[in-house]
């Protein structure tokens, strides 16, 4: 049996639902799950319904996340954000925590991932990190690695890459900033930015800044069958 992984979509103001990249269906296809993308619910009985019938979360990339919800007001640079994705995203995610099943977040699913367990991020790296910040939303085709990142030795993300360098794609302005105890910054851009966090507890959730699912490298396909594989083994 196929593992069933929940995906999360994209909303739009006048809420109306979409996918952002169909990259995102076919990776989880190509590496041997079965995708349902999921509504925004916001009944907590509902969402923990989902939570325990899914075999695994994978949080998709999108706009921005409302920054009252780590108790900062919005900055100048902020995008759009969607209420409702926010809140139904982190409730989903506390709850998997919780029955430790695997997720998988991509760009903003990584920050969702953070949030959810804690932590908090920076509404705009260009505007809030004073340090030379390197170009994190590329000029160039979506499947080219256009920077690098520094993987952490002890970490899934190493074990899944077995590199201590790999070249990724870029497409963002926010990034996690402070990351809760039970977490570890697990990958690095050069200019310090992180690009990928993951529990030091939880069997596999791992978060990333980049867009694997758009790439076709060894190390991209590699994410998607270690997370499909853990989810497998429920």
């Amino acid at each position: 049996m196929k593992p069933f992984i929940g995906v999360t979509c994209s909303m739009e103001v006048d809420r109306s639902y979409y996918m952002t990249k169909n990259d995102n269906i076919k990776a989880i296809i190509n590496a041997g799950g079965i995708p349902v993308i999921l509504p925004f619910l916001s009944q907590n009985t509902d969402i923990e319904q989902i939570a325990k019938r899914i075999d695994g979360l994978y949080a998709t990339g999108g706009y921005d996340i409302d920054p009252t919800l780590f108790g900062e007001e919005p900055h100048q640079k902020l995008g759009t954000i969607i209420p409702e994705r926010d809140f139904f995203e982190i409730e989903l995610t506390k709850k998997m925590l919780s029955m430790d099943k695997p997720i998988l977040g991509i760009c903003r699913g990584s920050q969702i991932i953070n949030l959810a367990a804690g932590g908090d991020m920076y509404q705009d790296i260009y505007a809030q990190i004073n340090d030379h910040v390197l170009q994190h939303t590329q000029n160039s085709p979506r499947d080219h690695g256009s920077h690098f990142v520094n993987v952490r030795k002890t970490s899934l993300l190493h074990q899944i890459t077995n590199k201590k360098k790999i070249k990724v794609n870029s497409f963002h302005h926010q990034a996690n900033r402070s990351v809760p105890k039970e977490f570890q910054i697990s990958g690095v851009a050069n200019d310090g930015v992180i690009e990928a966090i993951e529990s030091k507890h939880h069997s596999f959730v791992l978060g990333v800044q980049w867009h694997p699912e758009s790439m076709t490298d060894e190390v991209s396909m590699n994410i998607y069958k270690n997370f499909i594989s853990a989810c497998n083994c429920l």
